[in-house]
């Protein structure tokens, strides 16, 4: 310090961090971080204020002065680096918002980029969720500048520790509201944010705010992920510390898991999509009321409207789960629709229902996946890549193991279309599926896929042989070579084709067993030796058995150099060459030299008393040299063994070498059998479970088929019934017009006829009336006058009575209609006239016989004037046909 300026540096240094001159306050950051950096752990004692009060750190960080600031946040840095975990969670809540707010907008460089450091200091630490939490309301201040500062740092944090390790979704919600900004860095920090996403994240980023934007930043951001698309994948630049733990333990299992290691790593960044980044939304509740009788309807347009607005309501990035069995029930039945239209809308539902549900989509693959693969016999390519996408989803909801007994089932289907759309979809999920198939499974596949190679149509046989090539892939050549056994040069040659150019994301690596191997080399050189380092535990194990022989024991011990036949036996050859010849002599068993040594074996039950091991030491000469014999393969290993050890395992050491007995062994048999046959019968029921539910399910689906079709007989035979009752009601109304129109005819019938009688007994009777020999001569005029107007007045009368009894009027009709000379003529009258007599004959019966003189008489005068009338007569029976004509014709009737 200057002259003349006290000397704070005997203040402590929680003193020296809130004093109020800057200068202090700078040194004292400067110490503190000098301090961290050389103490030997976490645990140290420097750290512990700053643990206790987090505060502090607050005040460091946000410093007024920009130089101490400066100092302040490169202490905090170091205080991170070297304090551990503990120290970041207590701090970071009271550090990210100044930081953000005074660190970040500062115009030091250095500050800046100490600012940004503990950002990501503090998540890698512990987690990111937390920083990215408290930055994120520093989007909504009321300063541009710092709004572009938190979207720099956002982006920094994203690029050095990806998507994985820091949720994008809470960044992504708000970013429409930065773009939105008035100020322009705000906008350019934003869209800086954006490209960085789409490094990661590609196009599964654009749902969560693609729509908010306006079209030009569109068109300006499609523009800036076009540069960065020919980039490969990112990687994370920055471990968080639990990461890099996890890397310091891995080496010890080999450089070829690191390398595998970061192959996964590198290939996560292309798994994340719109379904990880989305909310579930609850879409049950929006599917339209009238959905299912619409898709229950008759007319085609109904059902694809239907299904149109169903689309509409499933087309969403993820989907919360609910009861959807009946949408999919209706889902597959309209798989069997008439029209292709509806089949291809359905299919359509179908694959963005399971595309939103994912996993929860597998429990309802037995409803739709059967009538999917049903309907790939359509030929339209539309529709079958419409089915073929709808399988994807479903498979990929699923697994290779669920899909494979349908998918090998419809491999043998009669239709070749559907055989072909099966071929793709199992080619599809085997490039597809994570897992790799199950021995048995791939056996099926194989199977299947060489019926195919039989097929008359190149396109199944080079479908079997891509099948082929795909599995060769997963499995491996030489795992592949067995199944390919019996085919010709051609179809291997093809087989190999494709599986050159297959690409697959399951490959089935055998787990390499190097473990026994590894051990083996050093015990021995020999088999007999690994035998010997199996039992070498066992040995070990029982030894606590027989301490009671030890001590006897012990004096051969203290003559091995004597080369004592009871010190060779008991103490040499055990530890070393006994220990490793037992285990092939179980496995050998017969051969004489292990004989001997299986002789105490066998009586190793009595060893309890002392005396019955007394006598083996009493003759070992003939042991001995066996044990020599074979000892001096293991030199070794008798001079490392001390004595005393070796009379513990010498009795103990047989059932040491197998660790069980032969009852033990048997039971162990058993067991494993009765396991056998528990997972033959698992098998056998999972298999007639899953067979019983398909049935179950094609039962269900022809039900529904029955009731679909009887819906439609109900409904076509009640518009049968209303058209039949339409009918009966128009022949009803025909047959009363008719009859009304046949009354007409039927009058104006009668009418003519007697309008034509009138004319033709007018025309008889005037002769008579008009001759003049019977009124001359006087003769016959009363009898032949009378009866003739007698018979003239019955034929008249009996007209009239017809007239009444048909409702017609008797007296205006003729006399209207007919002659004027029934009009006007009487009995009195002096014309004559053809219907005289009519009129005569009454008067005549009522008055007497001298009229008829009278009007005899005037007949002579009168027989031109009957000439006019029949002449009119004629004319109006004429002008009369000619009306009945022409009402016949308005009526529409042709006359018989």
């Amino acid at each position: 310090m200057a002259e003349g300026e006290p000397d704070f540096s005997s203040l402590p240094l929680t003193d020296r961090w809130v004093h109020k001159v800057w200068k202090v306050r700078k040194q004292a950051y400067e110490d503190a971080a000098k301090q961290f950096e050389v103490t030997p752990d976490e645990h140290d004692p420097v750290f512990r204020p700053f643990n206790q009060d987090p505060s502090l750190w607050k005040g460091a960080v946000a410093d007024s002065n920009v130089a101490a600031q400066s100092d302040g946040i490169a202490a905090f840095c170091a205080f991170l680096k070297f304090g551990g975990r503990e120290g970041c969670v207590r701090s970071r809540g009271h550090v990210i918002t100044p930081i953000v707010e005074k660190g970040l907008v500062s115009t030091r460089p250095a500050t800046k980029a100490s600012a940004v450091e503990a950002l990501l200091l503090l998540i890698e630490l512990d987690v990111a969720g937390p920083v990215v939490e408290d930055i994120l309301p520093a989007i909504s201040a009321k300063q541009p500048k710092v709004i572009a500062a938190a979207l720099a740092a956002l982006t920094t944090i994203f690029h050095a520790y990806g998507c994985k390790v820091a949720d994008p979704k809470p960044v992504l919600k708000i970013l429409p509201k930065a773009f939105g900004h008035a100020d322009k860095n705000v906008r350019a920090e934003a869209t800086n944010l954006a490209v960085e996403f789409y490094r990661w994240l590609r196009d599964a980023m654009k749902p969560m705010f693609w729509g908010d934007l306006k079209p030009t930043q569109q068109s300006d951001l499609e523009a800036q992920f076009e540069k960065i698309k020919a980039e490969p994948s990112p990687r994370q630049e920055r471990l968080l510390r639990s990461q890099q733990a996890a890397m310091a333990r891995a080496p010890p299992a080999g450089p070829e898991g690191e390398d595998g290691g970061d192959e996964d790593g590198a290939d996560e960044p292309a798994e994340v999509d719109a379904f990880d980044l989305a909310e579930p939304q609850d879409v049950l509740s929006k599917v339209p009321a009238g959905f299912h009788d619409n898709l229950a309807s008759s007319k085609w347009k109904d059902r694809k409207e239907a299904l149109e607005a169903l689309h509409a309501v499933l087309n969403v990035p993820r989907i919360k789960d609910g009861d959807f069995n009946e949408i999919n029930r209706g889902l597959a039945k309209c798989m069997k629709d008439a029209n292709i239209a509806v089949v291809t809308q359905a299919a359509q539902c179908t694959e963005v229902l399971a595309k939103g549900l994912r996993k929860s989509y597998g429990k309802y693959r037995l409803v739709v996946m059967a009538p999917i693969m049903e309907r790939l016999k359509e030929k339209k390519q539309s529709v079958a890549d419409a089915l073929g996408a709808a399988l994807d989803q479903v498979f990929l909801a699923t697994n290779l193991s669920e899909c494979l007994e349908d998918t090998l089932s419809f491999l043998g289907h009669k239709n070749p279309q559907v055989k072909e759309g099966t071929m793709k979809f199992l080619v599809r999920c085997l490039q597809t599926t994570r897992e790799p198939p199950s021995k048995p499974e791939v056996a099926s596949i194989v199977e299947a896929a060489k019926k195919l190679l039989a097929e008359s149509s190149e396109a199944l046989r080079s479908g079997g042989a891509e099948v082929l090539g795909t599995v060769m892939k997963i499995i491996g050549e030489r795992a592949m070579n067995p199944h390919l056994e019996g085919l010709d040069d051609i179809r291997k040659n093809k087989i190999r084709e494709y599986f050159e150019k297959a690409e697959v994301k399951a490959k089935d690596k055998p787990k390499p067993s190097p473990a026994p191997v590894t051990r083996g080399p050093p015990g021995a050189p020999k088999k007999l030796v690994g035998g010997g380092a199996k039992k070498g535990p066992g040995g070990t194990k029982k030894a606590a058995a027989p301490p009671q022989s030890a001590p006897e024991p012990a004096p051969p011990a203290a003559q091995p150099a004597s080369r004592a036949g009871p010190g060779s036996k008991l103490g040499m050859p055990k530890p070393s060459g006994l220990s490793g010849l037992k285990a092939p002599q179980r496995r050998v068993g017969p051969p004489g030299v292990s004989s001997p040594r299986r002789a105490p074996a066998t009586a190793a039950p009595p060893p309890p008393t002392v005396e019955d091991d007394e006598p083996p030491a009493v003759s070992p000469p003939p042991k001995p040299r066996i044990g020599l014999g074979r000892g001096g393969l293991a030199a070794r290993s008798l001079v490392k063994p001390a004595a005393p050890p070796t009379a513990a395992p010498s009795a103990p050491s047989p059932p040491s070498s197998s660790g069980l007995t032969a009852i033990e062994r048997t039971e162990l048999e058993e067991l494993r059998a009765a396991n056998e046959r528990l997972s033959k019968q698992a098998d056998e029921m999972r298999h007639e479970r899953s067979r019983l539910i398909s049935e179950v399910q094609e039962l269900k689906n022809q039900n529904a088929g029955l009731i679909e079709d009887h819906t439609r007989d109900v409904l076509s035979i009640k518009a049968k019934e209303t058209q039949l009752v339409r009918a009966r009601s128009d022949a009803e109304a025909a047959e009363q017009t008719n009859e009304r129109l046949r009354r007409e005819l039927e009058r104006l019938k009668r009418a003519l006829s007697r309008a034509e009688g009138l004319g033709v007994s007018g025309g008889i009777g005037s002769p008579g009336v008009a001759s003049p020999t019977p009124d001359d001569m006087g003769i016959y005029r009363d009898g032949a006058s009378y009866s003739g107007a007698r018979a003239n007045r019955m034929s008249f009368t009996s007209t009239l009575s017809e007239e009444k009894e048909n409702g017609d009027t008797p007296h205006n009709y003729p006399r209207s209609k007919l002659s004027p000379e029934l009009r006007y003529g009487s009995g009195s009258s002096g014309r004559g006239s053809p219907a005289r007599g009519f009129r005569s004959a009454p008067i005549e019966e009522g008055v007497g016989h001298g009229a008829g003189s009278g009007a005899s008489s005037t007949t002579g005068g009168t027989g031109s004037n009957g000439v006019e009338s029949w002449k009119r007569a004629a004319e109006v029976t004429s002008q009369l046909k000619a009306r009945i004509e022409q009402m016949k014709a308005k009526q529409g009737f042709n006359r018989p």
